[in-house]
C-alpha cells in the first residue's frame, strides 16, 4: 500500500438529506483508513468557471454585485456555474458576454480550483481572456451587476485591503499579475497581450 492509500476513506452509504435547483447535500458514512467509521456531510455542485478579461487598455474586467450569502456587495471576476450540457468554456463564453457584454477572441484554460473542499466537490475552471469585443447577452433573471474594470495595480491594492475577498477572484488576479508581469510565464502559456 502506498503513502497515499493510507489516506483514502471509503463510502460505505450515502444519503442525499436536500436536493435544491444548484446544490445537493449528502450525509455519507465512511471507513477510515484505521478501519473506524465516520460521517462526511458534503455538497455536490455542478462546478463553474471563471474568466480574467483583459481589454485593449490594460484593464481587467472586474464585477460588482450584491452576494445574499455575505450580505455584501463583492468585487468579483466573471463567473458562473455551469449549466446542463455545457461544458466549462462554453459556460465563460456565456457568462462573459451576460455579466460583463464582451467576448474574448481568445480564451486559455489556466488551471483548476477546487474552492471549498472541506465540504464541497465544487471545481472552477480558471480562464484568460483577451482581444475582447462587444457581445452582449441579457443578465440572467435577478442579476443586477456593475461593471468595475481597473489595471492590474489597482485590483491587487484592493486584494491587500481586503476589499476583494473573494476566493475565486484573489487566486484570478494573482495569475493575472502574473501573466500582465512576466514575458516567460505568459510564453509558457501562449498568452500575448
Amino acid at each position: 500500500m502506498t503513502s497515499n492509500e493510507k489516506l483514502v476513506e471509503k463510502k460505505l452509504d450515502s444519503e442525499e438529506v436536500f436536493s435544491g435547483e444548484l446544490l445537493h447535500v449528502y450525509k455519507d458514512q465512511v471507513e477510515l483508513p484505521d478501519g473506524q467509521t465516520s460521517e462526511r456531510e458534503y455538497i455536490k455542485h455542478p462546478g463553474a468557471s471563471v474568466i480574467i478579461p483583459y481589454n485593449n487598455k490594460g484593464e481587467i474586467l472586474l464585477i460588482k454585485q450584491y452576494r445574499y450569502p455575505t450580505r455584501e456587495i463583492m468585487l468579483e471576476l466573471p463567473a458562473g456555474k455551469i449549466d446542463p450540457g455545457e461544458n466549462a468554456e462554453d459556460s465563460i463564453d456565456r457568462e462573459l458576454a451576460e455579466e460583463t457584454g464582451f467576448g474574448a477572441k481568445e480564451i486559455t484554460k489556466l488551471s483548476r480550483i477546487h474552492s471549498c473542499v472541506g465540504y464541497s466537490d465544487e471545481v472552477v475552471h480558471l480562464f484568460w481572456g483577451n482581444a475582447l469585443y462587444e457581445n452582449n447577452l441579457e443578465e440572467d433573471e435577478g442579476e443586477n451587476i456593475l461593471l468595475a474594470p481597473m489595471d492590474i495595480e489597482q485590483a491587487m491594492q484592493k486584494v491587500f485591503t481586503g476589499e476583494i475577498t473573494d476566493a475565486k477572484t484573489t487566486i484570478g488576479l494573482f495569475w493575472a499579475d502574473r501573466i500582465i508581469h512576466n514575458y516567460k510565464f505568459r510564453k509558457k502559456f501562449g498568452i500575448s497581450i
